[in-house]
């Protein structure tokens, strides 16, 4: 949180020293780690109740819809994965060097179409 090294904890130490005076030191230090814990406990409580009004407000069922909202309209329920492969094959393709390598393939992903020594389907 802040960037204290020890040398500034040093110095903060001994100005508090001097000011302070050693006989009153341990009663501050002592009074300033209750101020501390109870400002932590605050904090807490301030963080769990917040947490339980969102609860309650259904926030949560907010996100989870919108998750599945995510979920319905990604690329690959859409079918632009399959795009986004064509596209970089395109790409990968050189027209000059019509190789074995550079010959257009078929996607593994997409449907098999129909053999042509099947019969045809009777109506």
């Amino acid at each position: 949180m802040f960037d204290v090294g020890w040398s500034e904890l040093l110095l903060i130490g001994i100005v508090a020293l001097i000011v302070v005076g050693p006989k009153d030191l341990p009663h501050l230090f002592h009074a300033l780690g209750r101020f501390t814990a109870k400002a932590r406990s605050m904090a807490r409580e301030f963080s769990s109740a917040m947490e339980d009004a969102a609860r309650e407000s259904g926030v949560d069922d907010a996100t989870k819809s919108l998750r599945d909202l995510k979920s319905l309209t990604s690329k690959k329920s859409l079918g632009l994965d399959a795009l986004d492969r064509a596209a970089d094959r395109f790409e990968k393709w050189d027209p000059a060097m019509p190789t074995q390598r550079n010959r257009p393939q078929r996607d593994p992903d997409a449907p098999q179409p129909p053999a042509a020594d099947a019969p045809a389907p009777t109506p």
